[in-house]
């Protein structure tokens, strides 16, 4: 782990605002169900959740976008949504925050993601996804891609959200890598399992420990392992660096010149991981745009995860919760 002073901190925080960030990536609606339990169903053995309180926030890909904006950066979100009561609500929700919705594909074929997650005592008790896993049509492909021809230059860097949600197809993964590559564009990647090793000559790639295991057929149970399975995603991507997160483990790091560092988590509390990757990813980002080197960045990426660690729900990191992160373990 880097130190960072406070005047670098502040320094690194002032330079975020502005940066236009690309996401691409499969924009999700999460609705939230909260409760109380006191009983259990008579018709069958689950607890009934007596709700007092619904509310919906952005997911996924939108999810970093609300980080990025949050942080002071200007996210271009770029997805599909379906022309439904969902796709206008994760709109309108983007509309309040003041970002972009223009860049956003209409789809009748598909519905708009979405995760409802009942939470009762603060437990998290089921979650419920409505989606369509059916990959993009021909004309949303080509929408897509003049959208991105039409941002690419005045963006600092590109950020790929993968959910395997039937967005993020070959063609259109190739197509943005060479458009930010011609245009020397930073590109980060949060994958899936569908299209592990398609993201080649990116800058950083971040899968999770799960997702590494079941691309490449391994078992990563030790310190070594971590290493070895860093360096077959390099040697295969020929990214700049390797970044896997292993949840409560913290994350390691490898990049193309061979170092390799294992980085320890700074939650306080784990109340929720869910929405810790994209804060991961976003924060990370725009630290690389600030001229931070991978340490720092990686850095700055994991006291932004473990502070929205230990809130419930999917929550975005902004200044403050960072700063106050950082101070708590200096």
């Amino acid at each position: 782990m880097t130190s960072i002073t406070n005047n670098r901190l502040d320094w690194i925080l002032e330079n975020f605002k502005n940066k236009k960030i690309i996401v691409l990536g499969d924009l999700m609606l999460d609705r939230y169900v909260w409760g109380t339990v006191n009983r259990i169903s008579p018709e069958a053995p689950v607890p009934v959740v007596e709700v007092t309180n619904e509310f919906v926030r952005l997911g996924g890909a939108a999810n970093v976008a609300h980080n990025l904006s949050s942080l002071g950066a200007i996210p271009i979100p770029i997805g599909v949504v379906g022309n439904d009561l969902e796709g206008e609500q994760l709109a309108a929700l983007m509309e309040e925050l003041n970002f972009s919705t223009e860049f956003i594909v209409r789809d009748n074929s598909r519905p708009t993601v979405v995760k409802t997650r009942i939470i009762a005592d603060d437990q998290h008790v089921v979650r419920a996804d409505r989606e369509s896993k059916e990959t993009i049509n021909s004309d949303i492909l080509e929408k897509l891609i003049k959208v991105i021809e039409s941002n690419i230059e005045k963006a600092d860097a590109v950020i790929i959200e993968d959910y395997n949600k039937g967005l993020l197809i070959k063609a259109l993964i190739q197509k943005i890598i060479e458009l930010a590559n011609r245009f020397d564009k930073l590109i980060t990647v949060d994958p899936k399992f569908d299209n592990f090793f398609e993201y080649k000559s990116v800058t950083v790639f971040k899968p999770n420990r799960k997702e590494t295991e079941a691309a490449l057929g391994i078992k990563i149970n030790s310190a070594d392992c971590l290493e070895v399975a860093c360096q077959k995603v390099i040697d295969r991507l020929q990214c700049k660096a390797v970044l896997i997160t292993l949840g409560e483990q913290g994350m390691c790091l490898l990049d193309s010149k061979g170092g390799f560092e294992r980085v320890p988590t700074k939650a306080r509390k784990v109340h929720d991981v869910s929405g810790a990757g994209d804060t991961v990813i976003s924060t990370l980002t725009l630290a690389l745009t600030c001229g931070s080197d991978l340490r720092e960045a990686i850095t700055l990426a994991n006291y932004a995860a473990g502070a929205v660690c230990g809130e419930v729900g999917v929550v975005p990191i902004d200044p403050m919760k960072l700063k106050d992160a950082i101070s708590h373990f200096n």
